[in-house]
């Protein structure tokens, strides 16, 4: 029953965390594509994306607050005070958690070393090709459309249902020169040297601002390229494969796979200390010790990156980069179970472990 309710309110807790993280990043990637530099294809995909890399971030966080809810509401319902009645402690408790526990921390860790590099990779594959063909996106009837970082200014009329353009206006720069195009029709048309804008039944009008020497000329048919924006794909540690990192000696390398591992750790190691906190405050009701929780996360989380920091910088050895917070975290669990059942009775439990 404990692990069902942890379970649901897991689901509850880590939905709401992902779609508030992902809707704040996804507004920003809504930015690019009403500027035309992410299509509308691409939108969605890049929002799955972000999905997988957040789910794996935030669930850690997502599972520490269920457990400090589902045994804060246990406590306030007398429901732990059944349980020690019946010669239940704290062995019974942590079993029936790490029955959730334990599966959770495998999809972390698949999450974490698979899913989420293969996400960041899609990703940024995804913006990289968007880049590179971002000139005439976002062509909207009536309004002002600018392109190849203002050398390509597009106005149109009208588009019909098959996408040709009505009442078209160019602005095109090509050095010093300016050309002004007006056009009754236009469509786009992917030819073997590129793509064009073909353009019919108008006048251009070009030549160097300020100078007399203006070029008027009515046309049939014109077409103007559309240049290939070169962009260059940046992959991220991120997005690196984990196999890649774990055969890499690169200080970088090791410091981003101690990121990757310290998401499985937390969950471990926040849900060993999530059970004696729940029960530091009872009168406090379900979310009485959820500030000491949110207190707990953010340090863990700060000294995380704080620790990513400094191995990345040689401050500290690798290895001390993951054992030193894990290990800090681990024993103020080993304070709190003090706190809770007292100094002899931890001391006996490791006496049985050492045996």
């Amino acid at each position: 029953m404990v692990a069902l309710d942890l379970l649901r309110t897991l689901l509850a807790v880590w939905s709401v965390i992902v779609v508030i993280i992902v809707s704040r990043q996804f507004i920003r990637i809504l930015d690019k594509a009403i500027e035309g530099q992410v299509s509308n294809q691409t939108l969605m995909t890049v929002l799955g994306l972000k999905t997988i890399i957040a789910s794996a971030t935030f669930l850690p966080a997502a599972l520490f607050m269920a457990v400090l809810m589902v045994l804060g509401r246990m406590y306030r319902d007398q429901e732990m005070s059944a349980v020690a009645s019946a010669g239940g402690g704290a062995g019974t408790v942590y079993r029936a958690i790490f029955l959730l526990i334990f599966p959770v921390t495998v999809l972390s860790a698949g999450l974490s070393f698979y899913a989420s590099p293969w996400a960041e990779a899609m990703m940024e594959e995804l913006m990289h090709q968007d880049k590179e063909s971002a000139d005439l996106r976002g062509i909207a009837a009536g309004k002002f459309s600018e392109y190849s970082q203002g050398d390509l200014v597009f106005y149109v009329e009208n588009i019909d249902a098959d996408k040709e353009m009505h009442q078209v206006f160019v602005q095109h720069r090509q050095g010093d020169r300016l050309a002004i195009i007006n056009a009754e029709t236009g469509r786009l048309k992917d030819l073997p040297d590129g793509r064009y804008v073909i353009l019919e039944n108008g006048e251009r009008i070009q030549g160097q601002p300020g100078a007399l020497n203006f070029v008027l000329e009515q046309f049939t048919e014109y077409a103007v390229r559309i240049e290939n924006k070169e962009s260059i794909a940046n992959f991220g540690k991120e997005s690196i494969a984990s196999d890649t990192l774990v055969g890499s000696g690169q200080i970088a390398d090791i410091a981003e796979l101690q990121r990757r591992l310290s998401i499985p750790m937390g969950i471990i190691l926040l849900s060993f200390i999530a059970v004696p906190l729940a029960q530091m405050s009872p009168r406090g009701g379900v979310y009485g010790n959820m500030l000491v929780g949110f207190i707990i996360y953010f340090s863990y989380g700060n000294l995380i990156r704080v620790s990513h920091s400094w191995v990345l910088n040689q401050t500290i050895p690798a290895w001390l980069g993951i054992v030193g917070v894990n290990t800090l975290l681990l024993l103020v669990g080993g304070v709190l179970l003090a706190r809770l059942f007292g100094w002899q009775w931890l001391l006996m439990k490791l006496r049985e472990i050492n045996k």
